[in-house]
């Protein structure tokens, strides 16, 4: 058996952010029709310090019939001894026959797929004409995020970032923000202002549209600095107990999910079905069904949407296999037999 190996730098010259977008979309279709499976999510946080594990796994069928599993490891404290604080691997199968295509590092993996997530609610439920995007988070995630956003939404023109820890970093972050996205995806925005955010409630009340990718545990965003017709894309809370905004943002908005049942139990839904604010029933449906035509998006110009998503290896495996073509085609990475 044949199986490819691809490393990091190998993902990062043949993954193109417009070619995941589109993978992304068609995953969440299929799973609108029952064509895809999603394994239990598997967690661990290591006792004695802030370092966690997971692991997701599952099976895209229909025309692009795979299955696999990637396991993340999370260890901010490598940070202090210079080795990389986020690694992962992935395993993708060819569900045929049960072969193993590919393995690879599923930390790239998951940054692209995982911006294009956000991007594909923001392109789906927020107003076509938003033109301000918030950013709250100013990590390794959300420079993903933007590319991906801006890729999907052309008409934003102006991008806040913060980080409620340090407005340092917000900018920092801001201040490099173009030249990152020039040089790792080939985006050339000379007409969006990248600005750190120096008061979240000025600014965030400016906005269209607000992503949260931080891991905090308690609401970060209040519910009075938002205006009608606001969307979020909600990518941070993915374990229990997270929580990014408050929950009482979620009393008569339109909530959408990636899964459903996954948010309930560990996405940014998880503490409003738990506290009553929302009822699990409430929650409109999955992004997959709106994209699919079978439910309703935005109603309206004043409805608040948010997009739940906790993140599916579904999306993963269609990444993976995108890149072990791409990688094919330029005569990238290492075939080995196994």
């Amino acid at each position: 058996m044949k199986i490819t190996i691809l490393s990091r730098k190998e993902l990062e010259r043949v993954l193109e952010m417009p070619r995941v977008v589109h993978g992304v979309k068609a995953v969440y279709k299929l799973k609108s029709q029952g064509d895809t499976v999603v394994w239990p999510l598997v967690e661990h946080q290591f006792s004695g310090s802030e370092a966690v594990m997971d692991i997701r796994s599952g099976g895209v069928f229909g025309d692009i019939n795979l299955h696999g599993l990637k396991m993340l490891n999370n260890f901010p404290e490598n940070a202090a001894v210079g080795l990389p604080v986020f690694t992962g691997m992935l395993m993708v199968f060819d569900s045929d026959n049960g072969l193993p295509l590919g393995v690879m590092d599923a930390a790239y993996i998951t940054c692209m797929r995982t911006g294009a997530a956000g991007a594909i609610g923001v392109q789906t439920l927020a107003r076509p004409e938003s033109e301000v995007l918030f950013m709250l988070g100013a990590g390794k995630q959300s420079i993903f995020q933007i590319a991906a956003t801006l890729t999907c939404m052309p008409g934003i023109r102006k991008v806040y970032i913060a980080d409620a820890l340090s407005q340092e970093n917000a900018g920092d972050f801001a201040e490099s923000c173009r030249n990152r996205l020039k040089e790792g995806f080939g985006i050339d925005r000379p007409d969006v202002d990248f600005t750190a955010s120096t008061d979240m409630a000025r600014d965030i009340g400016e906005s269209d549209i607000v992503i949260t990718i931080t891991p905090a545990r308690s609401p970060v965003i209040k519910k009075e600095w938002i205006r009608p017709g606001t969307h979020f894309s909600c990518i941070g809370a993915d374990m229990a107990g997270k929580e990014e905004i408050d929950a009482e943002l979620f009393r008569g908005a339109r909530v959408y999910a990636d899964d459903i049942n996954q948010c309930a139990r560990v996405g940014e839904m998880e503490i409003p079905i738990k506290t009553g604010v929302i009822a699990k029933d409430d929650v409109i449906g999955e992004i997959g069904q709106v994209l699919a035509g079978r439910i309703e998006g935005r109603k309206t110009a004043e409805d608040i949407t948010i997009f739940d998503a906790t993140g599916l290896a579904l999306l993963d495996l269609v990444t993976a296999k995108s890149a072990i073509e791409l990688a094919a085609e330029k005569n990238l990475g290492t075939v080995v037999e196994i």
